[in-house]
């Protein structure tokens, strides 16, 4: 048996806050992923524990089959992961975000999604002029970054920008959980407001200031821990898997779980991403792999924009050219295939930020019709689904069943 789990990131909605009710899941037309759901069974999947935040890399982790209790240890160790930078004992990593602010207020996450040329070269400044030989950061892709500190406690609450957009900066500065991290805590405040003024002044930032672009104005760190203790994922499922992403921090799940992480030319982690050369890479390493885990960035960051007709339109994008490429390549493939299409989790427009209400999901297995009484893979009737609603790491192992 061969698999593919197609991962809308941030797909589903909340159709409580959407026009009429309706989310950009409903409202897409998605031929391809509903004529899935017809010929297979639904259900809805919770992917984030109560007790935790409704993280896409906890999502995604639960996706995979993984305890997040027992595994996670922030985005920045698996970002590292991703990037082939080894994370010691005694340091801490964590994401750091290039963001704009505006008067004093967080305006995005994401200094209006700068290029990862233009982040580079910001970056370097940052290390020149603040990094030490305890403190170092790694240049990633667009505003997503990597900031490593030695001997710092991980006991500090570090604010996602993403769930803040509008809030003063000035409050929601890192703060220490417990007194053995109020250094640390105070230690990336400093970093944070260091950055203003190197920042602020450099050409980067005053060019895209006249072009009336965000400036990268501020670095925000958050979503921190130490080198995490994962099982290989061929050792534990006896399955050879790839994932194929255009974002650090799944990219890292997968090299952290021992998967091959495979690059496509022209993911981008957008709405401008190369759907068609994930379909094809899709295609190509599944005859030399038996799981294909393909992510799609671009639904969650329209959910963050509060954007409902280019969420949309992403979905359908989705659909038409990737799960449409795929579905028409799949004669190249020898035996049985199954494919599972869901978002990790909501990000619904109306909140612009992630929440914890399961997701619908579909698994089908090609050429073998044992439909439920869905028709359309989306939040509402995914509730009517044969699987009933899965917890977690249940997900996995109902794909693996031979009984769907």
């Amino acid at each position: 048996m061969k698999y593919i789990i197609i991962l809308g990131d941030g797909m589903a909605d909340d159709p409580a806050t959407c026009p009429n009710g309706i989310t950009p899941m409903m409202a897409a037309h998605k031929p391809n992923i509903d004529s899935l759901a017809k010929k297979g069974k639904t259900g809805l999947l919770t992917t984030v524990p109560e007790s935790m935040p409704a993280g896409s890399e906890i999502a995604n982790m639960s996706i995979l089959g993984y305890s997040p209790e027992k595994c996670y240890e922030g985005r920045g160790v698996l970002e590292a992961a991703s990037m082939n930078i080894p994370i010691h004992d005694n340091e801490l990593a964590m994401r750091c975000n290039l963001i704009c602010i505006e008067k004093n207020n967080i305006k995005n996450h994401s200094a209006g999604h700068i290029t990862t040329k233009e982040a580079k070269e910001l970056i370097d400044h940052l290390n020149q002029n603040l990094g030490t030989g305890t403190i170092k950061f790694h240049p990633g892709i667009s505003y997503r970054h990597l900031l490593i500190i030695k001997n710092a406690s991980k006991d500090i609450d570090l604010t996602p920008p993403h769930d803040v957009p509008g809030t003063p900066a000035e409050q929601v500065m890192p703060k220490p959980t417990k007194e053995q991290g109020r250094q640390t805590a105070e230690q990336i405040e400093q970093l944070i407001r260091s950055s203003w003024p190197l920042l602020n002044t450099h050409p980067i930032n005053l060019k895209r200031t006249q072009q009336g672009k965000d400036p990268a104005n501020s670095i925000w760190p958050w979503s921190q821990g130490h080198k995490p203790d994962m099982e290989n994922f061929q050792k534990k499922y006896n399955i050879k898997a790839a994932v194929i992403s255009a974002v650090d921090l799944i990219k890292g799940l997968g090299a952290l779980a021992g998967m091959d992480i495979i690059n496509v030319d022209g993911a981008t982690g957008l709405y401008d991403t190369n759907y068609e050369g994930k379909a094809d890479a899709c295609i190509e390493d599944l005859k030399d792999h038996d799981l294909v885990y393909v992510h799609v960035e671009a639904p969650d960051e329209a959910g963050h924009e509060g954007n409902y007709p280019l969420k949309t339109k992403t979905i359908e994008d989705l659909d038409k050219r990737l799960v449409g490429r795929i579905l028409n390549n799949l004669h190249k493939i020898d035996g049985k295939i199954k494919i599972a299409v869901l978002p990790d989790h909501p990000t619904p427009v109306a909140l612009k930020t992630h929440t914890k209400e399961p997701v619908p999901f579909l698994i089908t297995t090609i050429g073998e019709n044992a439909p439920d009484t869905t028709q359309t893979l989306d939040e509402q009737s995914a509730k009517s689904g044969a699987y009933g609603t899965l917890e977690c790491t249940q997900f996995l192992k109902t794909l693996f069943s031979e009984n769907q």
